[in-house]
């Protein structure tokens, strides 16, 4: 086993059906929603790309992927890391002796640890990440995790989790990671001021726009979840509160309704709606009026507005097909339809997290098609005969769709942009229209080269 930092791999991936009691009460929703259930052949990327954002979120942290070569190609690739960069994430290669039992991959293991961690003494929390060839030899990264954190605390925490191919998708890498941090949170039994938590990874300059308005909205105790830094973890307890940032951290928020903490239901943080809703359900928790939320948030909503309103003219009136990929879908759809004036074909996404995205279906048309799951022949017949002015799609549709004459988003875009917020709404709106803009000056150059041709 050795040490590399870093061919993309896109794979099918099997999504399992995974009902609770939380969700019961949504079913006749969904069902009025004519939701499509399908399964079959998936084009998404494995959980090992979350670590892309994960790694700059917490800055104290190390993700060492327990995996092959291709497994270091994907990180390097989709990071866009230089050769000399020290980025503070590595693979720990599984060579052909590791898979052949002529080496202890637990040895093997340890040794590639104990060189990292004397390499870079500033790591204060170790992630060991498991991937499909890890899986395949049944390397138990449990117990590894368990055995090296007996060595090396209390200087540095040694946690682990799965971000194989084989069971998620890409943004499942993230959900995956913070749940395994939620068991090292700090518990306070004695809790008596009601605490907000937001969770899911955001870029620093939006926790610190959301910090300001929590503050102007009269929210005073809140806390980021992931943290900065792996010692700054939040405390919970019996009067903590949480709000989902991103719709596909499902098991984190059910570990943290297992430590007792409870889930407030809200859209998403995507454009004007979605921000103000987000905010003042928050409000209401801590008792709040809509009046001072509005009243505070009013100028925020307002230059939001405008901003959006730039990219109006150029989406308002289009088609838009979403081909299922980070689990962003349902509430960038919501987005697009009620503030840009898009035509919704389709939504397609991985999975439908029911207590989640309750609130954004509902804000949907109720004859928009919302899809769960993948059957990627299936849906690409449906998407080429519905003739779409935009497709919202993986790396590995696009360059196929924009053969054939499509104009095409790239999904995973929407993923390392900034994204949240009403600061970012304009920004949000134009990553839409940016490849429309892009297919009308196409479109010009090559009329106008037709008119050149033609005066000759």
């Amino acid at each position: 086993m050795t040490v590399d930092t870093g061919l993309i791999d896109e794979v099918a991936i099997k999504f399992d059906t995974i009902d609770n009691k939380s969700n019961l009460g949504h079913e006749k929703i969904l069902e009025e929603k004519n939701i499509l259930k399908e399964k079959g052949q998936r084009e998404v990327f494995c959980g090992l790309t979350g670590i892309v954002w994960l790694h700059r979120k917490i800055q104290d942290a190390f993700f060492l992927v327990v995996g092959s070569r291709t497994c270091a190609h994907l990180i390097q690739s989709a990071a866009g890391v230089m050769i000399f960069a020290e980025p503070r994430f590595a693979t720990a290669i599984i060579d052909d002796k590791d898979l052949a039992g002529l080496a202890d991959a637990n040895e093997e293991l340890d040794k590639v640890v104990s060189q990292l961690l004397s390499r870079r003494p500033d790591i204060k929390l170790l992630f060991l990440v498991g991937s499909c060839p890890s899986e395949v030899i049944k390397l138990d990264l449990s117990n590894a995790a368990a055995r090296l954190c007996k060595k090396y605390l209390p200087d540095v925490k040694v946690l682990n989790y799965s971000g194989s191919g084989i069971e998620t998708t890409f943004t499942q890498g993230e959900d995956a990671c913070l749940r395994s941090l939620v068991p090292e949170m700090p518990k306070v039994d004695n809790q008596v001021n009601k605490k907000l938590l937001i969770v899911g990874t955001l870029a620093d300059v939006i926790e610190d726009q959301f910090s300001r308005l929590f503050k102007k909205i009269g929210i005073e105790d809140f806390a980021f979840f992931p943290p900065r830094a792996s010692s700054n973890l939040p405390e919970i307890g019996p009067n903590t509160v949480f709000l989902l940032a991103q719709p596909f951290l499902a098991e984190t928020a059910l570990e943290l309704e297992k430590a007792g903490c409870k889930h407030v239901t809200a859209m998403f943080p995507f454009g004007v709606e979605g921000s103000y809703e987000w905010f003042l359900s928050a409000a209401n928790e801590f008792g709040i009026s809509e009046s001072k939320v509005k009243a505070e948030l009013q100028p925020y909503i307002n230059r939001a507005k405008h901003a959006v309103d730039k990219s109006l003219e150029l989406l308002n009136g289009k088609s838009v097909f979403f081909f299922p990929d980070s689990q962003l879908e349902i509430p960038l759809a919501r987005f697009l339809q009620n503030e840009l004036g898009m035509e919704l074909l389709e939504v397609g996404t991985p999975y439908i997290h029911k207590k989640h995205v309750n609130k954004e279906i509902s804000k949907i048309s109720s004859d928009v098609q919302i899809s769960e799951g993948q059957d990627v022949e299936s849906q690409l017949d449906r998407c080429t005969n519905a003739k779409p002015d935009l497709i919202v799609c993986g790396l590995g549709l696009a360059n196929p769709l924009e053969a054939k004459g499509f104009t095409t988003k790239w999904a995973i875009e929407l993923v390392f942009s900034p994204i949240h917020g009403f600061d970012q709404a304009g920004d949000l709106a134009e990553l839409f229209a940016r490849p429309l803009n892009r297919r009308n000056k196409l479109e010009d150059l090559n009329h106008s080269g037709q008119f050149i041709e033609d005066l000759k």
